[in-house]
């Protein structure tokens, strides 16, 4: 192997998923300025919300690598696999997990007002609608598309 291809740091496949959850946490950022007119950089690092990083990264990651070593090699196969559990959980698990937060804040909140309890909100925004899911998948498809056509990766 040459020196290029066994340095981490020229990991193109590494750097479109990672440019993918970068856009993905943009664009959450710049919907919640359009929402509430106020640019607020915890998107940034946030959970839940449109689109999903998750989704995206995981996806770009599949993509990047499906366009370097081939559609039909077991390593995208494993990739996909991955990008598939990801955004299943995001959609399914995480979310009820988040419905179920925001539930218990409520009981917290009516019970709050008869008795001295913790006034410590779980967080609620954890998972994704399925539409949320879909566009961080366009964003990682997209994102790792443009990556891998750079010519500084050939």
């Amino acid at each position: 192997m040459d020196a290029i291809n066994n340095n981490f740091a020229m990991n193109a496949c590494f750097w479109a998923a990672l440019a993918s959850w970068m856009v993905a946490q943009c664009t959450k950022m710049m919907c919640g300025f359009y929402r509430t007119r106020r640019l607020d950089f915890q998107y940034l690092v946030s959970t839940g919300g449109m689109p999903s990083a998750h989704s995206a990264s995981a996806v770009g990651l599949a993509t990047a690598i499906g366009i370097r070593v081939g559609f039909g090699e077991p390593l995208f196969a494993l990739s996909l696999g991955l990008a598939l559990l990801v955004m299943f959980d995001a959609s399914t698990v995480r979310r009820a997990a988040g419905m179920q937060a925001a539930l218990l804040n409520q009981i917290v909140d009516e019970l709050f007002k008869e008795h001295h309890l913790s006034e410590r909100k779980l967080k609620e925004l954890l998972g994704h609608t399925r539409l949320e899911v879909f566009m961080g998948m366009l964003i990682g498809v997209f994102t790792a598309m443009l990556m891998m056509s750079l010519p500084f990766w050939r």
